[in-house]
Parts: C-alpha cells; sequence; structure tokens
C-alpha cells in the first residue's frame, strides 16, 4: 500500500537546475540532498538531444557555463580541500576537467569572454586589508544572510586567462558587482555603489578602461540586462514608484537618450518566479534574446511560466500551464526545469512545439501517495477574490473530521500555487489537512494586490481569517476546534501577529519571524530600508512600529506557540525570537523555542539535510501535540 512521504524522505529528493544550452547540447546541475552524510553534493550532467549522461565526477561540481563555440563548459566545485572556491574547465566532448583558479570568498557569477580566451568572474574581496579578529564596523549592512560578514567587502570581476589560469582585477573595489556580459568587445556589468545610503539601487556600468562609466541614471534596482548591436539595452529593472511592492518588469533602455520604455507594460506581473517551494533545484533563469524575443519568467497568479516580449512590447507565453518554471535555457530548442504540486522539479524540452520531459530522477516519488491541493476562490469582505488551495489527509475518510494547518507565505511579496511543498506532504501524510492561500501582499496579482506598506496586519490579516472561514463553510470534514497555523519570515510575523489578536488557533509554530520591527530595523541585514519602506517612516517617527510589533500583544497571546529561529538568521536577526519567547515566558504563556545553530534564514530550503529534517518533525510533533490527531 502507498504510503505519504514522511520528514526523512527529503533525503530521496533530486534537485535539477542551472541549465546552459549550445545549439542541440545542454549542461546542467543535480544536487542530492545526502542525510547520511548531513550535506549536499551536486554534479554536471550533458544531454546531447538523445539521452542524458553523467558529465562530472566531483561532488560539488555546479554554475556551468558553455564557451562561445561550444568546445569546453566552466563551472565551480570544491574538490581541493579548505574553503576556497575553484574555476574548472572541461572538454564538452569528455576529458579530465581542469583547475584554472582559486577564490577566497567564493564565485557569484562567471562568463566567456567573446573570444573565449578568458573568463569573467565575479567574486568577493577585502576593500580593507584585516589586521586582526577585532571587528572595526564603518558601514552598513555589516552581515548579510547565508554569507556573513559583509562589512569591507565587495564583489569584483576578475578576468582569468583560460591558458594560464593569471588573474587581472578589472572593476574598481568602490563597486558591489552581480550580473556581467561581454559586448563588441567592452565589460557591461550590473553593480551597486552605495549599499548604505542606497540599497535599493543598482545600475549598469561599463568598463572604459580601468574606469566604470554608469549608464543608468542611480534611481532603479536593474538586476539583468542584454546589450543589443545599437547600442540600447534590454532591463530587467525595478523602478521603484511604490517601493519595494513595485513589479520588477522588462524595459527597453537608451542610454543616450535616456529613455526608458516598459516593454511588459500589458502583464502587470513581475518578471522573476515568486513561488514557494522547499526543495527546489538551483535556478537559472537570465533575459535571453533571440529572433528579436526577450525571453524570460514571470509569476503570473499562483503559476510561474515563461514569457516573451519583443521590442513593440507584444507578450506570449511560452511555456505555460499549472506548474512553476525554474531555469530555462535557448540554443536550437528551449530547454526548461519546471515543477508543480505534485511532480519535483525536472528538465523538460520544447522543440517544434512539442514538449518532452527528459529526466526522471524523482520518479521514486510515483510510489507515494500524495495530496493532491484542490483550489477555491474566496471573495473578502472588500470584495477582492483570493486563491487559495486545500490538501486533504493522504488517507480522507469521508465523513470524519480532521484538525488543519493554516500556512503563510512568507515574503510578503511571494506566492504559493503550483509548486513542490515538501513541508504540506509531510503534514497531510499525517492526517492533517493544510489550508494555504496569497492573501493580500503576494505577488502575482499586480501591484495594487501586493502593495500592504503601512496596513501589516490589516487587510491581509483580514483575508487569512476569511480563507480559514470559507474553508470551514466549503469543507465539513474540517475540525474548527482543532485548527493550527505556522509561516516563516513575513509568515512567521503574521503567526505571532495572528496569536496576538485571535484565540481560534490551538497550535501555532513561528518560523524565522519578526516580533518587534525597533529592533527588526537595527539589527538585520535589511531592516534599515526594509522596515521604513514598509511599515513606514523609521522607529523615531511615530508609533507605527510599535503598533505593528505582535511583542505589543503578547499579553493577548492564549495559543500554545513552538518559536523556530536560526542561530544565524541576519535576515530575521535571533532577538526577534529571543525577545518574544521571553515575553511569553514571562506572561505565563505555553511557548518553547528551538534554535538551529549554524544555520540562516534558509533553513527549511537550504539548511543542513539533518536539521531540515528536525524542522519539520518539530512543527508536525506540536501539531500532533496539541491538536489530538484521533485516529
Amino acid at each position: 500500500m502507498a504510503k505519504g512521504l514522511s520528514e526523512k524522505d527529503l533525503g530521496k529528493f533530486k534537485l535539477v537546475g542551472n541549465i546552459d544550452a549550445f545549439r542541440k547540447r545542454l549542461v546542467f546541475q543535480v544536487t542530492e540532498i545526502n542525510l547520511q552524510e548531513n550535506d549536499y553534493f551536486s554534479r554536471l550532467y550533458l544531454y546531447d538531444g538523445r539521452k542524458v549522461r553523467p558529465f562530472t565526477g566531483g561532488k560539488k561540481d555546479s554554475n556551468p557555463r558553455f564557451s562561445p563555440d561550444g568546445k569546453l563548459i566552466a563551472f565551480t566545485s570544491k574538490r581541493d580541500k579548505g574553503d576556497e572556491a575553484e574555476l574548472y574547465v572541461i572538454p564538452t566532448d569528455g576529458g579530465e576537467a581542469r583547475l584554472l583558479a582559486k577564490f577566497k570568498y567564493g564565485i557569484r557569477n562567471l562568463r566567456f569572454t567573446e573570444d573565449g580566451k578568458g573568463i569573467a568572474v565575479v567574486t568577493p574581496i577585502d576593500v580593507e586589508r584585516k589586521k586582526d579578529d577585532v571587528h572595526v564596523i564603518k558601514e552598513i549592512p555589516f552581515w548579510f544572510n547565508g554569507i556573513g560578514w559583509v562589512y569591507g567587502k565587495r564583489s569584483v570581476v576578475y578576468l582569468v586567462d583560460l591558458e594560464t589560469g593569471r588573474k587581472k582585477r578589472l572593476t574598481p573595489k568602490s563597486l558591489d558587482v552581480s550580473q556581467i556580459h561581454f559586448h563588441k568587445g567592452k565589460l557591461y556589468f550590473i553593480a551597486q555603489e552605495d549599499r548604505e545610503r542606497k540599497p535599493m539601487v543598482s545600475d549598469l556600468y561599463v568598463l572604459e578602461g580601468r574606469k566604470a562609466k554608469c549608464l543608468t541614471p542611480g534611481e532603479w534596482s536593474v538586476s539583468d540586462f542584454i546589450p543589443l548591436d545599437d547600442g540600447t539595452f534590454i532591463l530587467k529593472a525595478n523602478t521603484r514608484e511604490r517601493g519595494i511592492p513595485t513589479n520588477t518588469h522588462i524595459y527597453h533602455y537608451n542610454p543616450e537618450t535616456a529613455q526608458l520604455r516598459k516593454l511588459t507594460a500589458k502583464l502587470d506581473r513581475s518578471a522573476y518566479n515568486s513561488l514557494n517551494c522547499d526543495v527546489r533545484g538551483s535556478q537559472r533563469a537570465e533575459l535571453l534574446f533571440k529572433d528579436g524575443w526577450i525571453y524570460y519568467v514571470a509569476t503570473d497568479g499562483p503559476r510561474a511560466n515563461l514569457f516573451r516580449v519583443n521590442l513593440e512590447g507584444k507578450i506570449e507565453r511560452v511555456i505555460g500551464g499549472d506548474r512553476s518554471v525554474e531555469s530555462f535555457a535557448i540554443g536550437d530548442y528551449i530547454a526548461f526545469t519546471a515543477q508543480d504540486s505534485v511532480t519535483p522539479t525536472e528538465l523538460y524540452v520544447l522543440r517544434d512545439g512539442k514538449e518532452k520531459k527528459v529526466t526522471d530522477f524523482n520518479g521514486w516519488i510515483r510510489d507515494y501517495k500524495l495530496s493532491k491541493p484542490e483550489h477555491f476562490k474566496v471573495r473578502a469582505s472588500d470584495g477582492v477574490e483570493i486563491d487559495a488551495w486545500i490538501m486533504k489527509p493522504v488517507d480522507f475518510e469521508p465523513g470524519k473530521k480532521y484538525p488543519a494547518v493554516l500556512e503563510i507565505h512568507g515574503g510578503p511579496k511571494t506566492a504559493y500555487g503550483y509548486s513542490f511543498m515538501h513541508e504540506f506532504h509531510v503534514l497531510t501524510a499525517k492526517g492533517f489537512v493544510v489550508i494555504f492561500s496569497n492573501p493580500r501582499g503576494s505577488d502575482g496579482y499586480g501591484e495594487d494586490f501586493a502593495d500592504i506598506r503601512e496596513h501589516y496586519g490589516e487587510r491581509d490579516y483580514q483575508d487569512l481569517m476569511e480563507v480559514v472561514d470559507e474553508a470551514l463553510k466549503r469543507f465539513d470534514f474540517i475540525d474548527a476546534e482543532r485548527l493550527g497555523v505556522t509561516g516563516g519570515s513575513y509568515g512567521g510575523f503574521m503567526t505571532n501577529w495572528i496569536v496576538g489578536h485571535t484565540k481560534r488557533f490551538k497550535a501555532a509554530v513561528t518560523q524565522r519571524s519578526i516580533s518587534n520591527w525597533v529592533s527588526f530595523f537595527g539589527t538585520t541585514d535589511i531592516g534599515y530600508f526594509f522596515a521604513p519602506d514598509q511599515i513606514g517612516g523609521d522607529p523615531w517617527s511615530g508609533e507605527a512600529y510599535w503598533e505593528k510589533s505582535p511583542l505589543k500583544y503578547a499579553p493577548n497571546v492564549e495559543t500554545p506557540l513552538l518559536i523556530i529561529h536560526s542561530m544565524e538568521d541576519y535576515r530575521c536577526w535571533l532577538p526577534e525570537a529571543l525577545q518574544f519567547y521571553t515575553a511569553l515566558k514571562y506572561l505565563g504563556k505555553t511557548v518553547e523555542l528551538a534554535l538551529f545553530p549554524g544555520e540562516n534564514h534558509d533553513l527549511s530550503r537550504s539548511g543542513k539535510p539533518k536539521h531540515r529534517v528536525k524542522r519539520l518533525e518539530l512543527i508536525a510533533g506540536w501539531m500532533e501535540r496539541w491538536l489530538k490527531i484521533i485516529m
């Protein structure tokens, strides 16, 4: 008899992503979650248009790129002892990988030069040499989630000679570089100049000799680009009119006239994948320009699909369906990785209008019994429709009452939809109903829908409660007396908010949460700009920071609460958990605290495998304890 997924089945998932294409060939990355060794291992695979075969044998091979002539593949790895990231090249037809260079702080991006004689690498460096282990800090942000200390560091571009491995720094230490392109013998790149005073601004630059010339006005957040032959550019950018809720669009930009034209004006959607997933492969969804069309991924409601737009602003959906397109590449045909609610990520190709599934790394899942999400619409009290889903227990029996768990996504400008959530399947396997939705603040429904600035805990909270009301009305198998709630990041904030504003939930688990906007502002990697954008003003502007802090409402909490937090979470730093736990303990509430050493904000997505299993066990165990599963 087929069984549901357990916490430890996490170790069976293969994470497919990071595709690159050259004509009929594809190279891509497959990552294994190894519970026994408590680590992630990745290797490269090659597809020649007919079959897939393993290509490299290292345990940490990733980020493949074809050379301009397709004869070589560059990739990063960690094969030698030590923590340095290594740059390798290997012949596409097979052979030994050759180590070119090592970089102390990792490799964030790489790209061949146009002539194929060198590889440009984006890597962090120390701007000033550190004399000892004392942290003398002169700037913000001083740390960043998943990276650690970032003060005094900038990412620069090094050119690595393909023959000798010699490294030459190209860009100045004053700029923090991300994306790079070579075009007509010039290096173009995206960089931040002032991440302290302009943390949401990144500009397009060109390297002229040893100097970097800025081509954009210092007002936008440019995240990707394509140089065109006429000296103009395709930009993926956020022009920030509405702060963080502003959608990222595709633009045509002429630096000579400073004219910026929005190509995707007819589709009020973010030009990236916002869908939540806890078993996601490495994503590569860079802009691609082919035959007059710009290809990009956009989140459209609960779907992430591949679109294309031309220079006249005509938009077409290329890869549609109730699914999440993760990575894509284009050679002689379109290759992409995709997943849905019951199918983990695999590699697909679209050739001559026909789609073909190429890999089956996660075929093992067909031996399991999965609950497929059932979609329903909720008309909120102000008339706006909200997308919601319910997942029944895998061994559902009509006429029986079941406890339910409301799941709340982070962001808030992300979304739930047709992507795979291992956590949800673990809960349904244990006899829970799972309810999830996209309340106000979510991405995928336009800027008006996403914009809850200065109104946290208001319309978003109402939407969530109305989703629960509608679920109880529609599905009589849900036991209204056995409701739980959980969420992470913004979802953790909202879980904290909920238990301080209603007693209808009998169990709650808050994860990587915010409890106090004042401390969040001053201690986290994004607090100094995220909180002013989302809450309004700063801690000295008035009472909003305290009024919107769940900590203020701690005396109202009656719901048993488990607080899960990572000890190196710099996005929502540890004090967010400690002060909420201390307050609830002081007030005599039912609360427990679970701290994960060595983990950051991304525990649920990329934490140590054993810690990820433990996290799932804690969530399920808390719900079982307080919602009293009745078999």
